[in-house]
Order: structure tokens, then sequence, then C-alpha cells
């Protein structure tokens, strides 16, 4: 069963990540992007502390999937916190990379 939206937590300056909850049927799941995994998904690199809100709430459709996937395929023990690195993220295939039939 997928997590449903919780709340914002914002920016953790020490774990260099962003953190945010989850609800799986009412209890609460602490969830963190790390600063690498955001930008990833972004597509840039070295994104200032100050613009990580912002790039949360632009990718946080695609954030809260992967989280909600890696807590089905986990199944953490209750209180554990659901941490997104880079080798979460979906890989991109960029235009124009690749062999030619």
């Amino acid at each position: 069963m997928p997590l449903t939206r919780g709340r914002i937590v914002g920016y953790d300056d020490e774990r260099l990540a962003f953190g945010f909850t989850m609800l799986n049927d009412g209890e609460t799941v602490d969830c963190q992007i790390s600063d690498a995994a955001m930008d990833e998904l972004a597509g840039v690199r070295g994104s200032p502390s100050t613009a990580r809100q912002g790039q949360f709430l632009q990718y946080r459709d695609a954030i809260e999937a992967i989280a909600s996937r890696l807590f089905d395929d986990v199944r953490p023990v209750k209180g554990a916190v659901v941490r997104i690195f880079t080798k979460h993220i979906p890989a991109r295939r960029s235009a124009g990379t690749g062999s030619r039939p």
C-alpha cells in the first residue's frame, strides 16, 4: 500500500538532506532525501541549501513516489527513517546518447 503525503520538515544542515514525512495507515513515517539525490533528480549539481525547499516542492510527487516504493520494498522497522540516496533515483537518458541501429 503506498504511503500518503505528510508534512515538510525542512532542510537539515548537519545531514545535508531535506526531511519530510509520509503516512502509513495514519502512522507517521520520517523520510529524507540527500542533497545529491535531489540534484540528480533535478538534473543539476551543487544547488545551494537555500534552494532545497523550492526544489523539493518542484519534485515532490516524484520524491514521495520513491519514498513510498522504498518503504514497500524494505518495510523498515517502526521508527526507522526512509532515506533516499542517488542510487534510488531512476537513471536519466540524455538525448542523443546511445548506439544507433
